[in-house]
């Protein structure tokens, strides 16, 4: 899906949003997530940019909000780019180059960068394994996570170590049959992800 317009943005943050609320909460794959969507304090940021630049300066300008909000209104943002790095291998570029100016920007112990794209490859793992898909969603996003936020979380989790491997076992429990079965929208783009 290609965004041209304020409708296809819409569409493109409900698909998301629809995502995190079915698989990232849904599965538990992120016990901290629950609580931020039940606030209704998830930023879907959808933008139309289509090259690394133009994405990397609407990521600052998110940097910019997230900061200038307070948690309850703007607690963590989901950076959305349909139109830009398809290829997994340029999304890791863009990833880093983010980071990158997180760091320049001396804002690296302010917040924290997760990493989403529908392609998306654990290294050192088999192609078609499954546990790619802890990390596989709609379109190519940044999770921008507020490290003091995150703290405050961690401080009352026990072992948040553990989650990674309980994520990966769960998806080679529910299998391909049971992915698209949760969340039928897995099927539009399994055939051209699944390797």
């Amino acid at each position: 899906m290609k965004i041209s317009s304020e409708q296809d943005k819409v569409a493109a943050a409900t698909l998301t949003r629809a995502w995190v609320e079915t698989m990232v909460v849904g599965l538990n794959l992120c016990p901290f997530a629950a609580p931020v969507v039940k606030q209704d304090s998830v930023r879907y940021s959808v933008t139309d940019a289509a090259t690394d630049e133009d994405v990397a300066a609407g990521f600052l300008g998110e940097l910019d909000l997230i900061q200038r909000s307070d948690e309850k209104s703007v607690a963590t943002t989901l950076y959305i780019f349909p139109n830009a790095t398809a290829d997994f291998y340029d999304y890791l570029d863009l990833l880093h180059t983010c980071e990158r100016l997180l760091d320049q920007a001396g804002m690296s112990e302010q917040f924290q960068v997760a990493s989403f794209h529908p392609g998306y490859l654990f290294a050192g793992v088999d192609q078609d394994d499954l546990s790619h898909w802890t990390n596989r969603s709609p379109f190519p996003m940044l999770h921008i996570i507020r490290e003091n936020q995150m703290s405050r979380v961690l401080a009352h989790y026990k072992d948040p170590d553990a989650i990674p491997e309980r994520n990966i076992a769960l998806m080679h429990e529910l299998g391909k049959a049971g992915l698209i079965e949760r969340f039928p929208p897995l099927a539009d783009y399994w055939d051209t992800h699944a390797r």
